[in-house]
């Protein structure tokens, strides 16, 4: 009942064996063990040249028990899985899934809505039929590497297209319409006419996907595809986009002004893929920077927009369970993306740039800029960003002061200063005046960076002091 062409089975016989391979194969009956899932793809796909990076195991005519007691040995094997039985076993510090073939039956919608049923009795063809595309539903004898292709997957992987198995893929589980558009643009693989059909049908149904498991699919959509744009126009066709990222599709026939060739979406798609592949945080900005302009056009203009898009970025990552930490770079990262890119700056200007970006953020804001640039359709106009980054970058091998911690005095200095005036009691510990006296310094030194010496910022402090005493009052400060 198997199938596989003869030149492509040749090809996966000439696949190396990873140790496990032959770890696993030593202590299972012959002809039992099957590699399947991605890594079969990659090797159809790309040949010696493909490196595992999961390792999925099949094991046939054994039971969940007897897979176990045959592993017994060779590392530290646990139980996972909750509507069925999967051995994760840990060995030479790699983790890999194994588990009998498994067949599924749908009771609903959605990945968890199946009867799943396990076992020796279950053919490895049945296992393969429950899988997404038929790109997917390949396997590879081992330790011999002949193919098992019940479905054709190998002819769709020749062919750079992707298929589903069975018309209800998507009802199924929505999740896949995303894993379509991520396997399109990572492979720049086609996409048939039967799955796009499909996508339409269940685009809906994408509602119901968890927050997580759509951040999970964008993630792999961002970060490794060189055009993300592919898989994300992919879903809008399919109207996927306008239930899970409608905030994006507000782009689409949202003209601009002079300075740019497309509408909002196409610039935002062109800006995406202008991007540096493997950057999260970079991508999902230039997927966000102009999310605020459809909300924003007044005329050719889009006042504000920056901040405005900043907000709707930050709770759409929220939605979609991103971290805090992504969520705080990408918001910082949109809200600033408007900034002028002057090289005649004044030099304590080009210090408050600075300081309001975060040198540690400013290569990420200069690359989101550069990518803006090439989104916009237009040949380029002069060089002052380059001119203007330049003097940035020679300005922060100065090491300027650029926050309070690098102030040469700090804020036990100015409670000192506070109580040797009788400004407050020997208990005061400090509240926002204290920030504020600090603030006033950094600005200080951030005009004269020289000023930056604990002689010069004492004195200044007293200064600040005896001004705000008149203002505060003795009694304010106890």
């Amino acid at each position: 009942m198997y199938s596989s062409g003869a030149p492509l089975q040749g090809r996966m016989k000439s696949m190396p064996l990873h140790p496990i391979d032959r770890l696993l194969a030593d202590v299972l009956p012959p002809g039992t063990l099957f590699s399947v899932g991605g890594r079969v793809r990659d090797e159809l796909r790309l040949g010696a040249s493909a490196e595992p990076k999961d390792f999925d195991y099949v094991v046939t005519g054994l039971s969940f028990a007897q897979i176990g007691e045959r592993l017994k040995g060779l590392g530290r094997i646990d139980l996972v899985g909750e509507s069925f039985a999967v051995l994760k076993l840990t060995l030479h510090g790699q983790s890999v899934d194994i588990a009998p073939p498994r067949r599924e039956r749908s009771t609903g919608v959605g990945h968890r809505a199946f009867n799943i049923e396990s076992g020796a009795d279950v053919s490895l063809e049945e296992d393969l039929g429950r899988r997404d595309f038929r790109m997917n539903a390949v396997a590879r004898a081992l330790p011999g590497g002949s193919l098992v292709d019940p479905f054709g997957g190998a002819a769709d992987i020749a062919a750079r297209c992707i298929d589903i198995i069975a018309p209800a893929a998507f009802r199924e589980d929505p999740l896949r319409m995303l894993r379509a558009a991520q396997f399109a643009a990572r492979f720049d693989f086609s996409v048939s006419d039967a799955t796009r059909g499909a996508m339409r049908e269940a685009a809906p149904l994408s509602a119901t996907i968890s927050g997580e498991r759509v951040m999970d699919e964008l993630q792999k959509l961002l970060v490794l595809s060189k055009k993300p744009s592919v898989g994300l126009r992919l879903l809008e066709e399919a109207g996927v986009l306008a239930v899970l990222f409608p905030e994006i599709l507000e782009g689409r026939g949202v003209e601009q002004n002079e300075w740019h060739a497309y509408d909002v979406l196409d610039h935002t798609y062109a800006t995406l893929d202008a991007a540096p592949q493997g950057e999260l945080v970079l991508r999902l900005a230039a997927l966000l920077h102009d999310v605020g302009k459809p909300r924003t056009k007044a005329g050719p203009h889009f006042y504000q927009h920056e901040q405005v898009g900043a907000a709707i970025a930050r709770a759409l990552l929220q939605r979609f369970r991103f971290s805090g930490e992504v969520i705080d770079e990408v918001e910082a990262l949109v809200r600033n993306h408007m900034y002028v890119a002057d090289p005649n700056l004044s030099d304590p200007a080009l210090r408050r740039f600075i300081r309001r970006v975060g040198a540690g953020r400013l290569e990420r804001q200069f690359a989101l800029r550069d990518a803006d640039i090439v989104g916009s359709g237009l040949p380029k106009r002069d060089d002052s960003n380059e001119r203007f980054e330049a003097r940035v970058r020679a300005e922060l091998a100065r090491k300027p002061p650029l926050g309070i911690h690098d102030l040469a005095i700090g804020g036990d200095d100015v409670l000192a200063a506070m109580q040797a005036r009788g400004l407050v009691n020997a208990s005061f510990r400090g509240d926002k005046r204290v920030g504020a006296a600090l603030a006033l310094l950094l600005e200080k030194v951030t005009e004269q960076p020289g000023q930056n010496e604990r002689d010069s910022l004492l004195a200044l402090l007293e200064e600040y002091l005896a001004s705000a005493e008149p203002e505060y009052g003795t009694e304010r400060f106890t």
